[in-house]
């Protein structure tokens, strides 16, 4: 048996005991936690596909340079950010700039680094993109789900990764 301390968000702190393997509901919730996650990328990545709009990975990075103040971020920050691997990002990064999406700028506080611009095209990309995005999110989560049930997983989630 393990103890382990634990502090969320409140700061309080509590003891938590655990076996040394995980219980038969863990591993079932952990499991429809893994294939929900696959099943509704793959919805969300046909969608997008038959709206004959680019990857779920192009409007990640958008949104979060347009989420950024005055819509520039700096590339390390960014990789912190997106839900892609990072290994993906500077190539995808080329690609959005190659397609006028994106400007590389030069970051006068570090010469290594670059801020990524979000361009007025690359701001019309991700409004079209949002409104099949969010039709797939209507269709496939909320729909499905109420209002109680939706705030509730969203607070369990938030256990899992604050």
């Amino acid at each position: 048996m393990k103890h382990i301390v634990v502090v969320n968000a409140t700061t309080k702190i509590h003891t938590v005991t655990m076996s040394n393997e995980p219980s038969p509901d863990t591993i079932v919730a952990w499991t429809r936690l893994f294939r929900g996650y696959k099943l509704l990328l793959e919805q969300t990545e046909s969608d997008l596909k038959e709206a004959k709009l680019p990857q779920l990975s192009w409007y990640d990075v958008l949104w979060e340079v347009q989420s950024a103040p005055d819509h520039r971020i700096r590339q390390y920050e960014l990789g912190q950010r997106v839900l892609l691997p990072k290994y993906n990002l500077s190539r995808l990064l080329d690609r959005l700039q190659k397609e006028g999406l994106l400007q590389r700028e030069a970051c006068p506080e570090d010469k290594r680094g670059a801020i990524i611009a979000l361009t007025a095209k690359g701001r019309g990309l991700l409004k079209r993109m949002w409104k099949s995005y969010s039709g797939t999110i209507l269709e496939r989560f909320e729909c499905r789900l109420s209002r109680t049930e939706i705030n509730t997983f969203s607070k369990i989630l938030e256990k899992l990764v604050d």
